[in-house]
C-alpha cells in the first residue's frame, strides 16, 4: 500500500523486512481555495470541495480521465493498465461555465458535490453520476444513472449472461475449478464496461484501480449502478462512441493493442490434462495425421515435467524433448508447454530456478519479510515477485533451455495466484511485493493491492523474455489470470469449465464479452474441462469454436478423452469437416486479426457490434455472434434440444454461408440438425477462402478463393505475411465490388507490402447471379450454374489495380 496516497485513514505499513513504516501525522480537513471553485486548466477542469479533489483532464476528444482525491492530493500517478504515454496525452478544451467542451463531448460538473455530468454536442446525456461520492475510510463507492433500456457489456469472462444489467460483479483473481453459470469472481478482473442503448450513445468506463472491487449494475437499486473498491484510487476513464464500435477503439488506444498472433494461434490445437509420455504424444500426433485432420498445435499440461517442477522434463516419459518438439514439427505440428509461476521451494537442490531466483531476492515475501512458501502442484514452493522489472527479467531467463528445445509458445496457469490449502485459495493480503518497475515510485505494496495483477505481470515476463531469446519472432502466451491491458502480452481462455450444455453457451457470452474487453484472442477448453461430454455436445461445441478466435480442445484427468476421433466415425466426419472449413477461412481470419492489431476490433463479435439495430431483436441469441462484420453464426439457443428456433438476420441481405444462395427473409425457423450450424455471409461481403491444409505450415496448393456476395458497400481484404515475424514484408489489399442492372464489376485496389503470396492465380465466385450466361470483360463466355445461382472464373493473381466486369450477355 502507497502510505502517500492518501492522508484519510492512514495505518502503519511494514517494510520489506518487518520495520514499521511511520504513519503519517493526522489527516487534516481539505483546503478549498477562495477562489472559483472551479479551475479551468487547459486540457480540462479541477475542483476542490469538501466533497473532495476532482480533476478531470480530456485525453482525446472522446476519452476523459476523472480522478477524486479525499484531500487535496489525488495520489500516484501510475498504472499498471495504462502506459504513460497514453496517460499523459492531452487536447486542448474549450472552457464552459460549468466544466469545458471538445471536440465531441461536454462535461459539467456541480462543485459544491463534485457531481460529473457528459452530455454530446447536441445536449443529449451520455453518463451522469448519481449522487456526490462517498468514501469511508479507506473505500469509495460512485454512483452512475442507469437508463432505462441502455445495457451494459464487458468485465471480461464474467459468468452470468450477455447483458450484465440485473447483475453483481467482483473484481478479484481466483482459481474457480468447475465454476458454474453464476459462479463470481472467477479468472480475470477488466473493471470495464461498455454501456449502450441510452440517450448519448454508447461509452464506457474503465475503473483503473487494482484492489478488490465491485460493479452492481442495478442489481441492489434498479436504476443506480454502483462501483466501489475496498481501497486504492478514485481513478477512472470515461470514453465516449457514439457507437460501441469507437468505445472497444478507444478502449484498445488506452489500454494497448493486442499484437498480431502468430498464423499457426489460428489454428486448430489438442490438449488434455495430461499428455503423460512422449509415447502418448507421437501416437495422438500420428493419429490426427492418419485420419487428414488438420492440426497446428498439441499442449503439454504439468505432467511432463518432473514432479511438477516448472522448467524441467521428466526424463523417463520425455527422454528427448527437443527431438520430440523437432520430429512434431516436421508434420506441421507445433508443441505448447505449460510453465506455472510457482517455483518448487528446494534449497540446495541444485534447482536452478530456485537457486537463481533466490539469489536474486525474487520471491514475494510475507508481512514479516520473510520469503512467503506455500503449497501448489510441487509441494512448498515460492512465488516470483512480478511488480520488479528485474524479477520479470529473471523469469524471462529461465525459458532459455525450452526456446533452444524449439516450443513454439507457453502456457501461464495457477496464475490467480493459485495455492493449496490456504483461505480463499490464494497468497495472503498482506504478503509484500516490491514495486520497481515502470512509471512508479519504488515502494513497497501489500498483496491486496497487487493480487489482481499478477497473472498479467507473469505474462508479461513470459512475453518479455520470449521476445529477448527469440528476437523478430512474435510470442505467443496463454494466460488464466490477468487485468486491463493484459491484451499486451498475452492471449487467455476461460478457465476450467464444465462438459455441459450451459457451458457451451456460457463460453459464446464469455467470449464476445473478452473481446469486447480488450482480449480478442479467447477461448474456451472445447467439449468442456471437467465432467467429460456427450457425442452431440462435443459435436457442437467443435462446430461453434471453429468460429471462435482460439480453438483448442482440453479435458481433465480421470475424465472421458476428447479428441476429436472418440465417439466414432460419424462425429468424427461432422467435427473433421468444421474444422476444415476454419483452415479455408484462414485469410479471411488473419485479415481479421490483422484489423485488430491495427484498430482493436475483435474477432468475435456481438451480433449489434456492426449492426446497432440487433440490439433490441425478438430472437434468442444465446448462441450468436460474428466473426468479423461479415459472417454471422447462428445456433441454436437450447443445442440440446430438438425444438425449433428462430434467427433474426439484421437488414442488409445475407446469403447462406454453406449454400451460397441469397436469403430472402430476415427471420427463419430452423429445426437444429446435429451436423448444421447455421452461418450466413453479408450481402455485400467478398470472402477469401483458400485450400484445405493439414497445418498452417504447409502451403496451400491451387488459387486464393474469392466469393463475392454482391451488396451494399461490397468489399474484402487480403492480408498476409510470413505468419511468425515481429516485423517483415507483408501484402494488404483492397477488394470492392458494386452491382450493375446487367451484372458485378469487381475492383482491385494497390497492393501495399512486397510480401510475395503463395497463390499465382485466384478463383472468383459471384454469388446470387440470376442470369442464365455470364461474359467477363476479357471477353471470355461463363458458365452459370442455376441450382447455385453463381458464377465461376479463374484469374490471374493481381498485384496491382485491376478491373474485372462481369455482365450477363
Amino acid at each position: 500500500m502507497n502510505v502517500a496516497r492518501f492522508v484519510l485513514g492512514v495505518v502503519p505499513a511494514l517494510s520489506l523486512f518487518g520495520s514499521p513504516v511511520p504513519a503519517l501525522a493526522a489527516a487534516r480537513p481539505p483546503v478549498v481555495p477562495t477562489a472559483a471553485p472551479i479551475r479551468h486548466l487547459r486540457d480540462g477542469v479541477e475542483v476542490w470541495s469538501r466533497a473532495g479533489h476532482l480533476k478531470i483532464t480530456a485525453l482525446t476528444d472522446a476519452t476523459l480521465r476523472v480522478r477524486i482525491g479525499r484531500a487535496s492530493a489525488l495520489g500516484e500517478d501510475a498504472s499498471w493498465a495504462v502506459p504513460a504515454n497514453m496517460r499523459s496525452r492531452s487536447v486542448a478544451v474549450e472552457p464552459t461555465k460549468r466544466g469545458f467542451r471538445t471536440g465531441s463531448i461536454e462535461v459539467a460538473v456541480d462543485p459544491a458535490t463534485l457531481k460529473l455530468e457528459l452530455f454530446d454536442l447536441n445536449g443529449q446525456l451520455i453518463n451522469a453520476d448519481a449522487s456526490t461520492i462517498r468514501f469511508d475510510g479507506r473505500s469509495f463507492e460512485l454512483r452512475k444513472a442507469m437508463p432505462l433500456g441502455e445495457h451494459y457489456f464487458g468485465m471480461g469472462d464474467k459468468t452470468g449472461v450477455l447483458d450484465r444489467r440485473g447483475y453483481t460483479f467482483v473484481n478479484w483473481n481466483s482459481d474457480t475449478y468447475g465454476f458454474t453459470p453464476s459462479t463470481d469472481p472467477i479468472y480475470k478482473s477488466i473493471p470495464f464496461y461498455i454501456a449502450t442503448g441510452g440517450p448519448g450513445g454508447a461509452y464506457g468506463l474503465f475503473l483503473d484501480n487494482t484492489f478488490r472491487s465491485t460493479f452492481d449494475f442495478g442489481h441492489s437499486v434498479a436504476d443506480t449502478l454502483r462501483i466501489s473498491s475496498v481501497d486504492g484510487p478514485v481513478d477512472y476513464y470515461l470514453i465516449a462512441g457514439p457507437s460501441v464500435r469507437q468505445v472497444v477503439r478507444h478502449y484498445a488506444d488506452l489500454t494497448g493493442h493486442a499484437p498480431l498472433a502468430p498464423l499457426w494461434a489460428l489454428g486448430y490445437q489438442q490438449s488434455r490434462y495430461s499428455y503423460m509420455s512422449d509415447a502418448e504424444v507421437r501416437q495422438v500426433a500420428a493419429t490426427f495425421r492418419a485420419d487428414r485432420f488438420p492440426l497446428d498445435v498439441i499442449w503439454l499440461d504439468i505432467d511432463y515435467q518432473d514432479r511438477n517442477r516448472p522448467f524441467t522434463v521428466n526424463k523417463t516419459t520425455f527422454p528427448n524433448m527437443r527431438g520430440l518438439v523437432s520430429d512434431l514439427g516436421e508434420t506441421g505440428i507445433k508443441l505448447v508447454p505449460i510453465t506455472d509461476l510457482h517455483v518448487a521451494y528446494l534449497p540446495n537442490q541444485n534447482y536452478a530456478p530456485y537457486e537463481s531466483g533466490a539469489a536474486g531476492n525474487n520471491f514475494v515475501h510475507d508481512a514479516a519479510g520473510k520469503v512467503y512458501i506455500a503449497p501448489v502442484w510441487p509441494g512448498p514452493s515460492v512465488f516470483p515477485d512480478f511488480t520488479r522489472a528485474s524479477t520479470r527479467t529473471w523469469w524471462g531467463s529461465l525459458y532459455k533451455d525450452f526456446i533452444a528445445d524449439g516450443f513454439a509458445g507457453f502456457w501461464n496457469d495457477m496464475n490467480e495466484p493459485a495455492v493449496f490449502d490456504t483461505p480463499g485459495h490464494t497468497m495472503p493480503n498482506t504478503n509484500l511485493h516490491r514495486i520497481e518497475s515502470d512509471d512508479f515510485a519504488p515502494r513497497t505494496a501489500a498483496h491486496g493491492e497487487i493480487h489482481n495483477v499478477y497473472g498479467m505481470e507473469n505474462t508479461r515476463g513470459t512475453y518479455e523474455g520470449m521476445l529477448r531469446l527469440r528476437p523478430g519472432i512474435r510470442p505467443f502466451v496463454m494466460t488464466r489470470a490477468s487485468y486491463a491491458g493484459g491484451q499486451r502480452y498475452a492471449a487467455t481462455w476461460t478457465g476450467d469449465n464444465s462438459s455441459t450444455w450451459d457451458h457451451l453457451r456460457l463460453s459464446v457470452e464469455q467470449l464476445i464479452n473478452l473481446g469486447l474487453s480488450g482480449f480478442s484472442y479467447s477461448g474456451s477448453d472445447v467439449g468442456g474441462f471437467t465432467g467429460g461430454p456427450s457425442p452431440e455436445l462435443l459435436t457442437r461445441w467443435f462446430e461453434v469454436a471453429a468460429f471462435t478466435p482460439v480453438f483448442r480442445d482440453h479435458s481433465a484427468k480421470d475424465t472421458p478423452r476428447a479428441e476429436p476421433w472418440v465417439d466414432g466415425p460419424d462425429q468424427l466426419a461432422i467435427r473433421k469437416r468444421y474444422v476444415e472449413e476454419r483452415y479455408r477461412l484462414l485469410p479471411y481470419l488473419y485479415a481479421l486479426a490483422d484489423e485488430n492489431a491495427r484498430t482493436g476490433d475483435p474477432l468475435m463479435r456481438p451480433v449489434f457490434y456492426d449492426y446497432p439495430d440487433a440490439l433490441n431483436g425478438d430472437c434468442d441469441r444465446s448462441l450468436a455472434f460474428t466473426l468479423g462484420r461479415s459472417l454471422l453464426i447462428s445456433g441454436p439457443p437450447k443445442p440440446e434440444s430438438p425444438e425449433p428456433f428462430d434467427i433474426c438476420l439484421p437488414k442488409g441481405g445475407w446469403y447462406d454461408y454453406w449454400t451460397g444462395l441469397p436469403v430472402t427473409q430476415t427471420k427463419l425457423t430452423e429445426t437444429p440438425k446435429l451436423d448444421v450450424l447455421p452461418v450466413f455471409v453479408r450481402a455485400g461481403t467478398i470472402l477469401p477462402r483458400q485450400p484445405v491444409v493439414q497445418s498452417t505450415s504447409e502451403t496451400p496448393r491451387g488459387p486464393l478463393r474469392l466469393d463475392v456476395y454482391p451488396g451494399e458497400d461490397c468489399r474484402g481484404e487480403l492480408y498476409l505475411d510470413d505468419g511468425v515475424s515481429v516485423s517483415g514484408p507483408s501484402l494488404r489489399q483492397e477488394v470492392r465490388c458494386s452491382v450493375m442492372p446487367d451484372g458485378v464489376v469487381l475492383d482491385f485496389g494497390p497492393r501495399s507490402g512486397s510480401y510475395h503470396p503463395w497463390w499465382s492465380e485466384i478463383s472468383v465466385t459471384v454469388h446470387g447471379w440470376n442470369h442464365a450466361k455470364a461474359r467477363l470483360s476479357d471477353g471470355r463466355e461463363l458458365s452459370a450454374d442455376p441450382r447455385l445461382k453463381s458464377i465461376n472464373f479463374l484469374i490471374p493473381d493481381q498485384s496491382g489495380p485491376g478491373r474485372f466486369a462481369i455482365r450477363s450477355n
